[in-house]
């Protein structure tokens, strides 16, 4: 592992990576409506495959440093992100002001979850 993958950054990451790929098994799909939804189904549980193959270790990884729900959290905020890009670039679809707004008070979740009270 390359020393700048240390347990503090390495679970970040594999997040990203991992939510990359679970956004695409979940939502890639829905530019190909002509699919069946058979085929829908066993494309995105082969997708969700290496999701969990990178989720897996980034939880491992991180909970030497961050407490479960600070990894959870992370998750979270990292999904929304990346469906936000994903949403955007892949989907053409706008993000409007109400989902930005909705967006960031889950964000500032993050706030109150990795401030030590």
């Amino acid at each position: 592992m390359p020393a700048f993958m240390t347990p503090q950054i390495s679970p970040i990451v594999l997040l990203v990576l991992s939510n990359v790929f679970m956004t695409f098994a979940w939502y890639g799909h829905l530019k190909f409506k002509a699919a069946p939804l058979w085929l829908v189904i066993i494309a995105s549980w082969g997708i969700a495959f290496v999701e969990y193959c990178l989720a897996v270790p980034a939880n491992r990884i991180g909970h030497a440093v961050y407490s479960a729900a600070e990894l959870k959290t992370m998750q979270e905020i990292i999904t929304l992100i990346v469906f936000c890009v994903f949403s955007w670039a892949y989907l053409g679809e706008t993000i409007r002001w109400n989902h930005a707004v909705g967006f960031a008070l889950i964000a500032a979740a993050g706030f109150f979850i990795f401030h030590k009270w």
